[in-house]
């Protein structure tokens, strides 16, 4: 091989090969989590589960926190998509069900219910979440609020930003005291915010 010859590419398994283990690496700290709290969730127990080395998971992860972070993006985005096309009160209604069932019953809700309480305490944690997942998700949150109202699909009674909150507030609040959400509450809660039902 000449000095001019460009380096070997990377095998074509590689790139699967890193797939795949980034995603063994959030499932499995999704399954720890749900098994044995935050407390006991470690990198060594991550690696072990996941079947790769801890150098592998330091060289994409600084901490266990940023794993989960990425596990919440990812499950998030697959399972609680914000609404597309302009919004009404029956879509805003169905993503609040959906909110709330994503609260209460998946995995990827108790990761978000553990972030939240480990930002409360933990000024890194609050800081990295908010960028990345807090920050983003409440902006596209908002932008389908706006969107609702300049279509005329929905007329909240308040500001788009109050009535974001008082829609998601308690659904989180209840999910955090380990209360059931009815759909009745999130029926009430949308014909208090929204106006009638639809």
């Amino acid at each position: 091989m000449s000095a001019e010859s460009p380096p070997n590419p990377r095998p074509r398994s590689g790139p699967r090969r890193d797939e795949a283990a980034r995603l063994a690496v959030l499932h499995a700290a999704d399954d720890l989590l749900a098994e044995n709290g935050f407390g006991a969730l470690t990198i060594e127990a991550i690696a072990r589960r996941a079947g790769v080395a801890k150098q592998t998971i330091y060289r994409w992860w600084p901490s266990k926190v940023e794993i989960l972070i990425d596990t919440l993006i990812e499950d998030s985005g697959k399972q609680l998509p914000i609404p597309a096309g302009e919004p009404t009160v029956a879509s805003i209604r169905a993503y609040l069900r959906d909110f709330a069932d994503f609260l209460s019953t998946d995995p990827a809700g108790k990761v978000l219910l553990v972030l939240l309480a480990q930002a409360q305490h933990d000024e890194a944690t609050a800081e990295s979440f908010h960028k990345r997942y807090l920050g983003p998700r409440r902006e596209a949150e908002l932008d389908m609020m706006v969107r609702g109202i300049t279509g005329g699909g929905i007329s909240p009674r308040v500001d788009p930003e109050v009535a974001l909150d008082t829609l998601l507030g308690p659904l989180v609040y209840r999910a955090l005291i380990g209360a059931a959400i009815p759909a009745s509450l999130v029926d009430a809660l949308v014909d208090e915010v929204l106006g009638a039902s639809a």
